[in-house]
């Protein structure tokens, strides 16, 4: 027998058991191994994780550098303004809201939002708890703006391919650089920093709105947040009303009808309760009792009662002075020699207000043409390239930052608004100008704004390259058959931001009048509009496998 087939006659022995063989104690050794060497990965991985940690965070820094700095530059601007004027900045129509905060109850002219945000923050004691807490919001404004525009869905690539596919139906984004200049303004403004540091309710409205939008944008199932959100706008400024209707048919249209009555109804319960209480203190419908005297205000720059041949109960609101030399709008509420202030009573009582609202309604039907042209030239103002002086130098300048602090109005409510005040400080309110930062954001307030002109440039962006690529997408290509053009199946994004900016940007010269703080809670929806319609045609590349179905899928 050859050496070779004593080997091969030899009994062989499995490789586990030569394993077990090499390993003390058998099968039990080498698990005891085996969790020695996890135990061991696990203590190396430990060691790399903080470095891997910071490796990602610096390739996100670096991915986002462009809106990082910006957002760091808002930030300075901020605690410059915090450092500057200590502890807030104040406003006619601050003190009202403070009287709000410790006596409940609804206001006549404006609802009671912004005075429940300021019952939250009231147990810290100070304003300038207040003027930061608004100075964040209006940075989180920005970040809402940037990850809306990174992230927002193109609509020329149709609907999704299948439900929850998260690359479905997305384009290639825009870059990084061009959605954090979209984001910009909010951060960077002038007037934005100083509008978030008076003690008014554009800040609180202007970030629930935006939010609401980038929520509906987003295309999950969030309708009743997107309601709650536009309900609480609402009850912070009542221009919020028409903007639950603008939201809710943009889903209509958009095929989601299911969403649109969740929506209404998310926002209508809110509203409702809030409506019964003001009923229940005034036995009035509505959420507040000054539309009809405010509509009067506005019809004032035009109204002429030659033309309109009032009744005898109306004629006592006209005024006899041509309409060229009259005051504006907002005299007709306050000024002392004002028809509807002379009336017996307060103003805004429920017969002057109806009062109010039937010579307004008049004027309207008597002079249509008149009031188109009057609204359109209060509109004009909000596209001016410079800044000119209206409606009076006292209301100008209270969105200027100050040299000296100005002292509070001579009304009774004002008068109130300061004691309490001072409860809900513990200490004094005035504000106290702190230079050099004061003067730091006067000069920088004197280069750093965006001029009306760029913000009309801003709101046609959409519309026109929204067309232009309509027109491409419908004309067939030479040689392609009647089928090459294909029309787009669902709404644009970029027409919600768009129609709510709009919305904003005519409600206040149709039913009040101008002002310049009304136009910046539209920038940051109108250069959302801009940067979502500025995202590439070209689709993000498919997947193979994206089109099958997720039932069918292994």
């Amino acid at each position: 027998m050859t050496d070779e087939s004593v080997r091969n006659a030899e009994p062989t022995t499995p490789p586990e058991s030569r394993r077990s063989e090499s390993v003390p104690g058998g099968s039990g050794g080498r698990r005891r191994v085996a969790g020695a060497r996890r135990a061991a990965r696990r203590v190396a991985g430990a060691r790399r994780a903080p470095r891997r940690v910071v490796a990602g965070a610096a390739a996100r820094a670096r991915r986002h550098a462009w809106f990082l700095g910006l957002l760091a530059a808002g930030a300075a601007l901020r605690v410059l303004a915090m450092l500057g004027y200590r502890p807030v900045l104040w406003f006619p129509d601050s003190y009202t809201y403070i009287v709000t905060v410790f006596h409940p109850r609804p206001d006549l002219v404006r609802p009671a939002g912004y005075s429940a945000f300021l019952r939250l923050l009231e147990p810290f004691h100070s304003f300038a708890v207040v003027a930061a807490a608004q100075h964040l919001l209006g940075l989180a404004t920005g970040v809402l703006v940037y990850v809306a525009a990174r992230r927002a869905i193109p609509w020329w690539s149709g609907r999704r391919r299948r439900a929850g596919s998260r690359r479905a139906g997305r384009g290639r984004p825009i870059p990084p650089w061009a959605a954090a200049l979209a984001a910009a303004p909010v951060l960077l403004d002038a007037y934005q920093v100083e509008l978030e540091h008076l003690l008014v309710s554009d800040t609180l409205f202007m970030f629930l709105l935006v939010t609401a939008v980038v929520l509906a944008l987003g295309g999950r199932r969030r309708a009743v947040a997107i309601g709650l959100l536009l309900a609480a706008a609402t009850l912070t400024r009542t221009v919020g009303q028409p903007l639950i209707v603008v939201v809710a048919v943009w889903f209509v249209l958009d095929g989601r009808l299911r969403r649109a009555a969740v929506l209404l109804a998310a926002a209508l319960v809110p509203l409702a309760v809030y409506g019964a209480w003001f009923y229940g203190t005034y036995q009035r419908t509505g959420l507040v009792g000054a539309n009809g005297a405010f509509l009067y205000a506005r019809t004032m720059s035009f109204a002429d009662c030659a033309r309109m041949d009032p009744p005898a109960d109306l004629r006592v609101l006209c005024d006899p002075r041509p309409p060229e030399r009259r005051p504006p709008s907002q005299e007709y509420l306050w000024a002392a020699d004002s028809p509807l202030v002379e009336l017996p009573g307060i103003t805004f009582t429920q017969a002057n207000d109806d009062l109010a609202a039937r010579f307004a309604t008049l004027a309207i039907r008597s002079q249509p043409l008149d009031y188109a042209a009057s609204v359109l030239s209060e509109l004009g103002r909000t596209f001016v390239w410079g800044r000119p002086v209206y409606p009076d130098q006292e209301i100008y300048g209270y969105y200027e930052f100050p040299a000296v602090s100005p002292p509070p109005p001579g009304r009774w409510a004002a008068q109130q608004g300061v004691e309490l005040g001072r409860r809900y400080e513990r200490g004094p309110i005035g504000t106290e100008v702190a230079e050099s930062y004061a003067g730091w954001m006067r000069a920088y307030q004197g280069v750093a704004r965006l001029p009306g002109t760029v913000v009309l440039v801003i709101l046609l962006a959409p519309p026109v390259t929204g067309a232009v690529r309509m027109l491409r997408r419908r004309r067939p290509a030479e040689g392609d058959g009647p089928r090459a053009a294909v029309r787009p199946r669902r709404l644009p994004p970029w027409a919600l931001p768009w129609s709510v900016a709009v919305v904003l940007l005519v409600a206040p010269p149709a039913v009040a009048e101008f002002d310049y703080r009304y136009v910046l809670p539209a920038v940051p929806l109108a250069c959302l509009a801009a940067a979502v319609c500025a995202r590439s045609e070209q689709p993000e590349r498919q997947e193979f496998g994206d089109d099958i179905p997720r039932n069918v899928q292994l």
